[in-house]
């Protein structure tokens, strides 16, 4: 590009100045610097039918800390000289209108692997290239290309963490210092007639702000993400001890974790700058956990699943999902929607999906324990209809990890250990025997004694009436029974991998049908007057297989 040339930097994630490849190289030799985000309606206009308040695409903790991330970003650019130019429209229309006005002969953007921005992207970029537009799309998201990972491993994407990491090896960058701050950018030029606005409110998209109580307490923002790694890099014994899966997912004054997924999420940190704090510390350290388990094994995981991802057609589906097992789950609206709406009658599980409605954050464990619940532990519905909650919800949602994770833990792919399962009982009971994390998130459920609070249907009478919470009339009864539900989940997942090893995974949706028909009929046959939940009192499994 000729010296005196105008640049655009298209900002989606990679919210920030530090380790930002893609702004510094939009803002060398440029004359003028047009820094833009671009409101999106298919991720933020509000939609009325969706069953929280929010987008089509996102919930409403979401959006906001989206909109944090970018008033901080914002400030940051001033600092610098510059300013954030927002517009709003569909983004290539947007983008195409602002490289012609503007008269724009580098675009800059980071690459995505999110299907979305693939499509996007390649759009945009089919333009800039005949208008003569140059164009720089670096690799900045992640640790790793995911393409030259794929690429070195014959074509196709490591299907194990191990593999990926055998691979992988260390990062190219990861001994060299990244640039973590800038002390100028170029003015922005002339806008011509193109609508820039500012930052819009939560108001201004549209949406009634949530009472405090239903916000979650994470901000968003670059300054934000460094103020937290900061602190996390500060105590060197929790980076060097850290190991997953361990930590207590009933933690909720002080998280047992970095909570930093959401700042990666938005690219409001950079994960490689993230990687070499870790680094740092374990250098200076005398012993420290090692991958799978360690915090630095945590960002490969990360790598990982964004290259199986990346390299796997249909990854966000069962169907035509070749690394996918074909399972014939239960398309059951009620359960899913008892599930969702923290109504299961399982304390446990219904405090942790009300912690997600409300802060749009919940610890590993805790979607372990709810995944496993609504998918192969107890209710046998979609790994899809929970992945789309979580989707929603999540403040940290992210295409890859969210459909990695649901693929995981509803044991359809990476993970097959199905006879291992998330108790709703006992596995809270282990790090919180008093029910603190109930009480706080389920207050209906405040005053009943410990020794009732994970299963209330079991309290007598008088101590439901006592503690002002009446099961069935003041908070759900089960609506499964656990001991029941999983070895009935158990012995359908047995016959569908049967099914799937028998036609090498060629299973086609008339199996699916044959599969669900043959385990219903001998549901019925084992027990023909059987109804969901007809007991008050559930005795429940000691099964061992139970975490």
């Amino acid at each position: 590009m000729a010296s005196g040339s105008n640049s655009l930097l298209w900002f989606r994630k990679g919210l920030r100045i530090h380790d930002n490849p893609a702004l510094e190289c939009a803002a060398r030799r440029a004359e003028f610097l047009y820094p833009v985000f671009v409101i999106d309606p298919h991720y933020m206009e509000p939609d009325p039918n969706e069953f929280s308040t929010g987008s089509k695409r996102a919930g409403l903790n979401r959006i906001r800390f989206l909109l944090e991330s970018l008033v901080d970003l914002e400030s940051s650019l001033q600092k610098l000289g510059s300013r954030l130019l927002v517009l709003r429209g569909e983004p290539s229309e947007v983008l195409f209108r602002c490289l012609k006005e503007w008269s724009i002969k580098k675009l800059c953007f980071e690459f995505d692997t999110d299907p979305y921005y693939r499509s996007l992207d390649d759009k945009v970029k089919r333009y800039a290239a005949g208008a003569g537009v140059e164009i720089f799309s670096p690799v900045s998201h992640t640790l790793f290309d995911p393409a030259d990972i794929i690429h070195k491993n014959g074509g196709r994407p490591p299907l194990t963490y191990q593999s990926f990491v055998k691979c992988a090896g260390e990062p190219s960058w990861a001994s060299s210092p990244l640039p973590t701050e800038l002390t100028w950018l170029p003015p922005v030029g002339n806008l011509r007639n193109c609508p820039v606005v500012e930052v819009p409110s939560i108001e201004e998209l549209g949406y009634e702000e949530a009472h405090e109580d239903e916000r979650t307490p994470f901000k968003g923002g670059e300054s934000e993400a460094l103020t937290r790694l900061r602190e996390s890099m500060s105590n060197k014994e929790f980076v060097a001890k850290f190991e997953k899966p361990k930590g207590d997912p009933s933690a909720f004054l002080k998280p047992a974790t970095t909570v930093l997924s959401p700042y990666l999420k938005f690219g409001c940190l950079s994960s490689r700058y993230f990687y070499q704090c870790i680094q740092e510390i374990q250098r200076d350290v005398k012993r420290h956990t090692s991958p799978p388990v360690s915090l630095l094994g945590q960002l490969l995981w990360r790598d990982f699943f964004y290259t199986v991802a990346f390299g796997t057609p249909n990854f966000g589906q069962m169907k035509d999902n070749k690394i996918c097992k074909q399972i014939p789950w239960k398309n059951d609206d009620e359960l899913l929607a008892a599930w969702r709406d923290a109504k299961t009658g399982f304390p446990w599980i219904d405090a942790i999906m009300m912690q997600l409605k409300k802060w749009g954050w919940i610890h590993h464990l805790a979607r372990h324990c709810v995944a496993c619940f609504l998918t192969r532990g107890d209710l046998f519905v979609h790994w899809e209809k929970g992945r789309d909650v979580f989707e929603r919800l999540l403040i940290d949602s992210d295409w890859a990890i969210n459909n990695a994770n649901w693929l995981w833990l509803s044991c359809s792919s990476f993970f097959y250990q199905y006879n291992r399962i998330y108790s709703p009982i006992s596995f809270g009971k282990k790090y919180d025997p008093n029910g603190n994390y109930i009480r706080h998130f389920l207050p209906i459920l405040k005053d009943m004694p410990k020794e009732y609070i994970y299963e209330p249907w079991t309290a007598p009478l008088s101590v439901q009436v006592k503690a002002k919470c009446v099961v069935g009339k003041d908070y759900p009864k089960p609506v499964v029974a656990h001991d029941l539900a999983s070895k009935e989940c158990k012995q359908m997942l047995h016959e569908a991998y049967e099914l799937n090893k028998r036609l090498n995974g060629k299973v086609s949706e008339d199996d699916l049908k044959c599969l669900r028909r043959k385990t219903e009929d001998d549901k019925r046959q084992k027990n023909p007057t059987s109804k969901r939940l007809k007991q008050t009192k559930i005795e429940f499994s000691t099964d061992d297989s139970e975490i």
